[in-house]
This record gives C-alpha cells, sequence and structure tokens, in this order.
C-alpha cells in the first residue's frame, strides 16, 4: 500500500494459545491501514478479536498482553496438583487437567470495561436483520458430540439460547478448550424427541483453526477485504518431545490443528495472510518468560511490517478474479 489512509476490511486470527501473542504485535501495524468491521477467530485469535470487536485499540490490546501472568491461565483444583496422578484423576472426572476459568474470567472483566457482555452488544446496527451480518464477532468451536463445527453466537441456536443473549465470555471459553488440558464446555439441551442431550464443546482448533473462508461466503460481510493473521510454524521446527501420555496427547493436537493448515490452504488464502514467526513457543508455553512475551509480539510487528509494504487488495482482486 503506498499510503496510510485507512481502509475497512474484515479480520481472522488463527488459534494457537500463547502464541496469539505474536498475532497482538501485527494488529500495531495493521492499524495503520484498516479499521475492522468484521473479526473473527479460533482460540487464542478469538480472544484477540473479541478485544477488537469490544473497541480495544491495538496499543491497548498490547498493553494487556504485556500485563497477564500466563502461569495463572493452569488453573488446576487441589487434585489436579498432585504430580502424576493428580492430572489422571482430572481427566477421568472433568475431562481435562486444568478448568480454563481464570481465562473466561479475563476476558469477561475485561470486555465488560468496554460495555461488552453479550452478543447483543455487538450487534452491527446497518445489518441487524441479517442473521449471518448481524454480529461483529464470530468465534469458531467444536461440538466433539455431534462432529459439528460450531460459528458463535449464530450456531447457538441450536441449543436452544438466544445468540442475543449469549454470554461472550462463555463462547471464547468454548473455543479455547484444548483437548485434554482444558475442561471442555458441556451444553445440556432438549433434543427432538424430547430428551435431555449434552454436548461437549472444545476447541475450535479441532474443525478449523484458521477460518480465512467464514467472511467470504456470508451475505452482508463481502465486498470488503477479509485479512488473515496466521501463526507460522508448527514450532518452527522443534520437535516434540514424547515422554508419555501426556507429551503424546499436545503432540497429536499440536499436529492436528496446526500442520494440516500449512499443508492445504490454498495459494489465494496465504496472498491475504499475515505469518506470524512463533520463534519456536508452543501453544501451551504458559510458563513464557518476559522476554520471550516481547520477542514473539516484535515478531508480529515484523511479520506485518514486511506484509503491508507488499500488499495490494486490487492487484489481490485481479489476480484471482474469475
Amino acid at each position: 500500500m503506498g499510503d496510510h489512509q485507512k481502509q475497512k476490511a474484515n479480520a481472522v486470527f488463527e488459534g494457537g494459545g500463547v502464541k496469539g501473542i505474536g498475532m497482538a504485535g501485527a494488529l500495531t501495524v495493521a492499524g495503520r491501514y484498516y479499521d475492522w468491521v468484521y473479526v473473527a477467530g479460533t482460540s487464542a485469535g478469538a480472544i484477540v478479536a473479541s478485544l477488537i470487536a469490544a473497541g480495544y485499540t491495538p496499543e491497548e490490546i498490547r498493553d494487556k498482553i504485556f500485563s497477564i501472568d500466563y502461569k495463572r491461565f493452569i488453573d488446576s483444583d487441589k487434585w489436579g496438583r498432585f504430580p502424576l496422578l493428580g492430572p489422571l484423576f482430572k481427566l477421568k472426572c472433568s475431562l481435562g487437567m486444568h478448568k480454563g476459568d481464570y481465562i473466561e474470567e479475563w476476558v469477561r472483566e475485561n470486555l465488560r470495561a468496554k460495555g461488552v457482555e453479550r452478543f447483543g452488544d455487538l450487534i452491527v446496527r446497518e445489518n441487524a436483520q441479517n442473521p449471518q451480518g448481524r454480529y461483529r464477532l464470530r468465534v469458531i468451536a467444536s461440538d466433539i458430540s455431534t462432529g459439528n463445527l460450531l460459528i458463535l453466537p449464530q450456531d447457538i441456536a441450536r441449543y436452544g439460547i438466544d445468540p442475543d443473549d449469549f454470554d461472550v465470555a462463555r463462547a471464547i471459553r468454548m473455543s479455547i478448550s484444548i483437548p485434554f488440558f482444558f475442561e471442555p464446555v458441556s451444553l445440556v439441551y432438549d433434543g427432538e424427541d424430547g430428551k435431555k442431550n449434552i454436548s461437549y464443546i472444545v476447541d475450535g482448533g479441532v474443525l478449523s483453526n484458521f477460518p480465512v473462508w467464514l467472511f467470504d461466503r456470508d451475505t452482508g460481510t463481502e465486498g470488503l477485504p477479509t485479512l488473515g493473521f496466521k501463526l507460522s510454524g508448527p514450532n518452527e521446527g522443534r520437535p516434540n518431545h514424547i515422554t508419555g501420555p501426556f507429551s503424546m496427547l499436545t503432540a497429536l493436537f499440536s499436529t492436528m490443528v496446526e500442520a494440516h493448515d500449512n499443508r492445504f490452504i490454498e495459494e489465494r488464502n496465504f496472498d491475504r495472510t499475515v505469518s506470524i514467526p512463533t520463534l519456536g513457543v508452543r501453544t501451551t508455553d504458559f510458563g513464557i518468560s518476559r522476554q520471550r512475551v516481547e520477542a514473539l509480539f516484535y515478531s508480529g510487528v515484523n511479520a506485518a511490517t514486511e506484509f503491508f509494504e507488499g500488499w495490494d487488495y486490487s492487484y489481490y482482486l485481479l489476480k484471482y478474479a474469475r
């Protein structure tokens, strides 16, 4: 882009746990070029998207990223703190080693500070009558009981919940529920046969970790460029050291949600994607040092700077015109 006159666009953020720090860095550069209309994300990308949707500036998001105590995201109860047997007990009883409550409350508190609690607070007024374009924020989650991809809040209606009334922080909690690491979110609802059903909702990355396609098909959100923010890896060549069942599960999930994106996302999506090197940081590296936080943040700054120096939306449209 030759000048810095700000345009309007949509943005989609990939999941990646702690690695999402890099996306916050990229936003500080992208914000010089674009104001975001619709935003979406999976897992950590959903957290970033929710802060944007609530009205946080890139600089405010940066400050929050630097102030988080990431160790508190690992919120086991007293049983989970016992070595070896504790995590096994937690997995058996709660289907996850950590509760995930701290992340949910952190998101809720920060959204509330901007006057956002329900998705009804994020309605795009000019598209309010359009079910697809009604909400500024989309959150990706996975219902592993039914095998369905969930685009929230719209798909929460399947469970008898009004999307307008659905708690945004709860949707984020669903999207960040890394299988086995965090407890899944359970939803009890009335089935078509009148019986009570239960669904377990986990990390959106199980089915779509980088839904950059999301706004391309939606009436009411098309006509604007959609840019993706992706965490390049997996793990920048750093091998997964498998020493037992827990490390094997972590490696399995990491491979499932990260490696396939690098192979199967088509060229036109890479062309509109800011690819952020993750410097070997893993999804669940919640013990990350301040030095590594800063390095990952500036990796995002550098990646976005390089991207926007060469990005031309008009050329992109001509290249893929049909």
